[in-house]
């Protein structure tokens, strides 16, 4: 089988999630004896300071005999994430120059110190 062929035959269905810098690329292709599997390929995007850029790409493949338990895992820890942490994105916090802030409340201790001159030790 020549090249261009088997290219052909490998991808049978493809979609494509862009979520910033990421994108996720979910592929059924099939094996040599003609069965199908997933691959899901994560594609993140690294700008360097000169602005040049480059991918870095991690890829898992997921057979059918594992679709099953695979589904409710990654329900179950879905589920779990959206009732624990709601399904609001708090992106700025994966943004390398976020800076948590704290306000001050009535009662924080977080400037609360005590004055201890070097003498005092």
């Amino acid at each position: 089988m020549r090249d261009n062929e088997m290219l052909e035959k490998e991808e049978i269905f493809s979609k494509v999630l862009r979520a910033g810098r990421r994108t996720y690329f979910f592929d059924v292709r099939a094996t040599k004896a003609d069965d199908y599997y997933i691959t899901v390929t994560e594609s993140k995007k690294f700008t360097e300071d000169d602005g040049s850029f480059h991918f870095k790409k991690h890829k898992i493949y997921l057979y059918k005999e594992d679709f099953a338990a695979f589904k409710e895992i990654l329900d179950e820890m879905t589920e779990y994430v959206v009732n624990h942490k709601g399904e609001e994105v708090i992106s700025e916090r994966h943004q390398k120059d976020f800076k948590k802030e704290y306000q001050k409340e009535e009662g924080d201790s977080l400037n609360n110190f005590t004055d201890v001159e070097f003498d005092d030790i």
